[in-house]
């Protein structure tokens, strides 16, 4: 008789080497939140947890600011739908990114009408990245599904004077 044999289809990393811990250079997080009165709140919450793990809490007041300014366009423009976060930090900047289901209009006047719209739900959004000496815009998203894309670029030398003016 022989004995029974340990079979395992997914092998387990004991090594924490494997895994570089969390550091700025390491940020990279994408979630995807209901479109609802909630989605800003739990966006918000999210991203201060995830700048606090990866030792960037000098940029959480105005990188906070700018994501709950998305996440809320992105439920003026989808209510009861979904939208999709994305915080990336890269060579100095933190990255936000905002999809949601709201697709560009054919209509030339109509789309004009939608863009104007959507600048004013966002004009606290361009003070803070204005403060920062960031970038923002929003388009078509060229994803699957269509909708927009709305983005912020916040680089840590600018979050963190904003922070540090008290304007957050």
């Amino acid at each position: 008789m022989t004995a029974p044999v340990a079979v395992s289809a997914c092998p387990l990393s004991t090594d924490e080497r494997t895994m570089p811990p969390p550091s700025p250079d390491t940020l990279a997080y994408s979630f995807t939140l209901p479109a609802g009165p909630t989605g800003p709140h739990v966006a918000r919450s999210a991203a201060r947890v995830v700048l606090q793990a990866h030792g960037l809490a000098d940029v959480t007041d105005a990188v906070v600011q700018v994501v709950g300014e998305l996440a809320a366009c992105a439920c003026r423009f989808t209510p009861g739908s979904e939208m999709y976060l994305s915080l990336r930090y890269r060579d100095g900047e933190l990255r936000v990114v905002v999809h949601e289901g709201h697709a560009r209009h054919s209509h030339p006047r109509l789309a004009a009408a939608c863009d104007a719209r959507r600048r004013a739900a966002l004009r606290v959004l361009a003070c803070v990245v204005r403060a920062c000496e960031g970038d923002w815009g929003f388009g078509e998203a060229h994803e699957p599904g269509g909708g927009t894309r709305m983005w912020a670029v916040l680089p840590r030398r600018g979050a963190r004077v904003y922070a540090g003016a008290g304007w957050a």
